[in-house]
């Protein structure tokens, strides 16, 4: 294991995947969240398969036990990505992280409903407190859409909505996931999805894509290859070091949304918006550290075990 490299590679897949969310906001004003959806996966798929290749992992990593499984996968994982890309063009984009952030709370739940992991009083509490940190992001968006109707307030609440339900599919993709590392091999999950993402993206055609500018076109572009570097760096972070040690720099991501929104969005952040954010963070680093410490304590277990044991 080499922890620090790991940590490297978190912290460089947070931030392509913080650039390639704000090259698809700079665009979102005239560009359909499909055809943003579009882009990001097809692009991603050549950048992905030079590394399958570097790797010596291609065909053989390709190779799929359960195409109903990655299907599943990929749809769950396409709806986040869309509803997610839409709600860039109406919030800011921390206010989008923030609220994304509610997907690793909402796997703990997910993971005991349907797979049958067990969860015991600290995490739920854990999982409480950060959802209770979603509500107090979503709240002022929510609130103004019931006050004066104005297109904004209705914008913004609309976003809110998109993003949480987002972050829902998400949550689903990663029980589904958990699934598949069972008995897929990990680069055929990823390359499965992008080539799913792809071909479901096709389906929102009659939607309304445009022809992109010379501008749209190389955000979008950047989005795919982005997109698909930041998931190397992020499936090759978990070979250096244990997930409990690199899932806190998942948080970085929000210092960065807070730079990129402020110094090329000019977007500010309210108070709310940092504080419920804040106990997001708080709640969800507490799960972290409870399964890192569990993970020490089973290993302590095993290591007293005797051989009959």
């Amino acid at each position: 294991m080499q922890p620090f490299r790991g940590i490297a590679m978190k912290l460089a897949s947070v931030s392509f995947f913080i650039v390639m969310s704000s090259f698809i906001k700079a665009v979102s004003d005239r560009v359909p969240a499909g055809e943003a959806v579009f882009f990001r996966s097809a692009f991603a798929m050549p950048v992905i398969l030079i590394w399958l290749a570097a790797r010596h992992d291609f065909p053989a990593g390709l190779r799929v036990r359960s195409p109903l499984d990655h299907g599943l996968r990929g749809i769950f994982g396409t709806t986040n990505m869309g509803l997610g890309f839409a709600g860039l063009g109406l919030l800011s984009l921390p206010e989008v992280t923030a609220i994304g952030y509610a997907a690793p709370l909402l796997t703990v739940l997910f993971a005991a409903l349907l797979l049958g992991e067990k969860v015991h009083a600290f995490r739920i509490s854990a999982v409480v407190l950060g959802l209770i940190g979603v509500l107090i992001v979503l709240y002022p968006n929510l609130a103004t859409a019931t006050g004066p109707a104005t297109p904004l307030a209705h914008a913004e609440a609309l976003g809110a909505i998109l993003v949480l339900i987002g972050a829902v599919f998400n949550a689903l993709a990663q029980v589904q996931i958990r699934r598949l590392v069972a008995t897929e091999n990990v680069s055929a999950i990823v390359f499965f999805f992008s080539l799913t993402a792809t071909v479901l993206s096709l389906t929102t055609l009659p939607f309304g894509w445009v022809w992109p500018t010379a501008r749209e076109a190389a955000f979008l572009i950047g989005c795919g290859l982005f997109g698909g570097v930041g998931q190397i760096f992020l499936t090759s972070s978990y070979r250096h070091a244990d997930a409990s040690v690199i899932a806190p720099f998942e948080y970085a991501s929000m210092i960065l949304a807070l730079l990129i929104g402020y110094f090329v969005f000019s977007e500010t952040p309210t108070l709310t918006m940092l504080t419920g954010a804040a106990i997001v963070v708080a709640a969800g680093i507490l799960i972290i550290w409870r399964e890192h410490y569990l993970g020490l304590e089973r290993s302590r277990q095993r290591k007293a075990m005797t051989p009959l044991g």
